[in-house]
């Protein structure tokens, strides 16, 4: 039996969203401290998962009692199967552009911090697979309420968000960092959910943030600051929404499951953009305090 299966809460809408962006493979560590130059240090055990915004959405959103799927790469090399069984195990339809490819998926190296859960990390990410087909076929959007882009592979998220936006569908923004080609993607989003690293040109702080992307007609925006307030815009009107006060033992992925449980939300009937917000915000704080990406699912209850 799958996650997606056990957790399906059939009180609920089950919206269908379409994530599209990056896969990757994660390989993370626990330590005490991060190593300093030429230091090496040995730790008691590893973690191998797939990983990447646009993956750690998509199965949250799964999860939670969606059906997703995604538009990624993962390849033909065998460490793609790390990626292909975690879609599998929660029941997502993978577009694989990339599996005539026999080069390594993206992996992403990452340590965290055992005393407070903070975390580093170092990814290739896109550009592993820099030339992945752009063309986005329209039957990918076929019965989905919901798609999220995450700014990877861009040209590919500049085409779902477009054809997602001429057929009525509210695409999505996750997004840590200004990149090249975000200036031809904002104009298709319906909702930005950014980190609060995101400093689009001319930006200095999270207040010039809401307003850049207000004046380019994104209505509802969320800057998240990981332990402190959310800060937000809902049409005309700004506000900063609490966080829960947790002990984190992993950070990892948190915004990624802020996401795919925004997504989720979001899409049922009766839920405002502050309630999916809240809602989204409460399942992220939970899963900080398990290790790695999954495993807090494990102990998630609605």
């Amino acid at each position: 039996m799958t996650f997606a299966t056990m957790r399906v809460n059939h009180r609920h809408h089950r919206p269908a969203g379409l994530f599209v962006g990056l896969a990757t493979v994660d390989i993370s560590y626990t330590v005490d401290e991060i190593p300093h130059r030429n230091q090496k240090i040995s730790v008691a055990g590893q973690q191998l998962s797939a990983g990447g915004p646009s993956a750690n959405a998509a199965a949250t959103f799964a999860f939670l009692g969606g059906r997703a799927s995604l538009l990624s790469a993962a390849g033909a090399h065998p460490l793609g199967t790390v990626i292909r069984d975690d879609v599998e195990r929660f029941s997502i339809k993978l577009h694989d552009l990339a599996r005539k490819r026999i080069e390594a998926p993206p992996l992403s190296s990452i340590m965290v911090l055992r005393r407070t859960g903070e975390r580093a990390l170092v990814s290739a990410n896109a550009a592993v697979f820099s030339s992945i087909p752009a063309k986005f076929n329209p039957r990918w959007l076929h019965g989905v309420s919901i798609v999220q882009v995450d700014g990877h592979y861009m040209q590919l998220c500049i085409a779902a968000a477009r054809a997602a936006q001429e057929r009525g569908i509210p695409v999505v923004l996750d997004s840590g960092s200004w990149k090249t080609g975000m200036d031809r993607l904002l104009p298709h989003i319906a909702i930005a959910i950014c980190s609060d690293d995101y400093r689009p040109p001319g930006c200095r702080d999270v207040e010039d943030v809401l307003d850049f992307l207000g004046e380019r007609g994104i209505g509802r925006i969320a800057i998240t600051r990981g332990g402190s307030a959310t800060r937000f815009l809902d049409r005309d009107e700004k506000g900063t929404m609490p966080v829960c006060k947790i002990r984190a033992v992993d950070t990892l992925g948190a915004g990624d499951v802020f996401h795919g449980a925004f997504c989720y939300y979001i899409s049922q009937p009766g839920y405002n953009f502050r309630d999916a917000l809240s809602a989204a915000a409460r399942v992220a704080s939970f899963s900080c305090r398990y290790p790695g990406t999954r495993s807090w699912m494990e102990k998630f209850r609605r």
